[in-house]
């Protein structure tokens, strides 16, 4: 059976939560599923693809996230790779088109590396989480869960396909 890896790093959850329901679609969809931070130390090449999920922080993708690719750039050059980022406060086309950017940026770094699926996914602000100034934003929570769903369906049907190819 097709074994798939999900990393997530994440400060306050959020991504953890989505890497989450990403993992409970592609179960759904008959692939197997082991999510974990992106900081853990894991034998990626005992898998056959591999999902980084990180949030987005004042710019920049998640250092652990980023980390993750580099340290492990020669086996995920081999296999195919997703990602996705938490970030934008809404999903209006120039809030999405910014955070691809900053996750493109990230990924840079790592031209080994080239995903089969990029996605962006909301994120949440939780001021009772933040530090001040932040502290004083408003609550929100911009994940489409039906978004990220279909995501994670596409992906997994490329892969039962045999569609992706490195």
């Amino acid at each position: 059976m097709f074994r798939v890896l999900i990393v997530y790093a994440s400060k306050k959850g959020s991504t953890r939560e989505v890497a989450e329901a990403i993992a409970d679609r592609l179960e759904a969809d008959g692939l197997r599923t082991v999510v974990q931070p992106a900081s853990d130390r894991v034998d990626v090449s005992a898998f056959d693809a591999v999902v980084v999920g990180g949030a987005l922080y004042t710019g920049r993708w998640h250092r652990d996230a980023r980390r993750f690719l580099r340290r492990h750039r020669r086996v995920l050059g081999t296999m195919p790779v997703a990602v996705f980022a938490m970030g934008p406060a809404t999903m209006d086309d120039h809030a999405v088109a910014g955070s691809l950017g900053q996750l493109e940026r990230g990924l840079a770094s790592v031209p080994e590396v080239s995903p089969v699926a990029v996605g962006v996914f909301g994120g949440v602000i939780d001021p009772a989480r933040l530090r001040f100034p932040f502290n004083r934003m408003p609550p929100s929570d911009a994940r489409d869960w039906d978004a990220i769903s279909a995501w994670a369906d596409d992906l997994a049907g490329q892969v039962l396909r045999h569609d992706i190819s490195v």
